[in-house]
């Protein structure tokens, strides 16, 4: 169960980087201007998938930064957010890296950021969750820059794109 845990930790990073290196083509203006998007803009979007990273992994590890809410601004610059999102994807693959398949099945309790009532579930379908809100949003700031920079420079970012380039999910590990 572990290895499917660090192929998503690492699809996590991967398409980070590929996202983040196309929205560095785009103007300030662009990036910024609200499209109508659930969190306005691009830049709402990235600050958004951040803030959910860290309210998660701070649930996951009890350690980290609690953000105000879910449509906080963390960072105004682009670029603070860029090395901030790396940062994040180290921590994330670091914790992934330190789980077992005991800790993956038993148990954690939270409280939800919408309505604070304590949960408690296993922590494997947290983490199907937590990855498959990052590829959720990643999702809209893809859309988001297709309509910006149009298809022939904004790239692909399929499960089975970064499978094939890397040899994760490809035979069992």
């Amino acid at each position: 169960m572990k290895s499917r845990y660090r192929m998503f930790a690492g699809y996590n990073a991967w398409c980070n980087e590929r996202l983040y290196g196309a929205t560095a083509l785009v103007t300030d203006a662009d990036y910024r201007a609200d499209r109508g998007a659930f969190f306005k803009s691009l830049h709402g979007t990235l600050n958004h998938i951040l803030v959910a990273d860290r309210i998660w992994m701070k649930r996951f590890t009890g350690t980290g930064v609690q953000p105000p809410s879910l449509d906080a601004i963390l960072y105004e610059s682009f670029a603070e957010l860029r090395e901030a999102r790396r940062s994040q994807d180290v921590l994330i693959t670091r914790y992934i890296d330190g789980l077992d398949d005991e800790r993956l099945s038993a148990t954690f309790r939270y409280r939800p950021v919408t309505n604070p009532q304590p949960v408690e579930q296993p922590l494997a379908p947290a983490l199907d969750h937590f990855f498959n809100h990052q590829t959720h949003h990643r999702g809209q700031a893809h859309a988001l820059l297709t309509a910006i920079l149009g298809n022939d420079k904004t790239p692909g970012m399929d499960l089975i794109a970064y499978q094939r380039e890397t040899g994760q999910g490809m035979r069992a590990s």
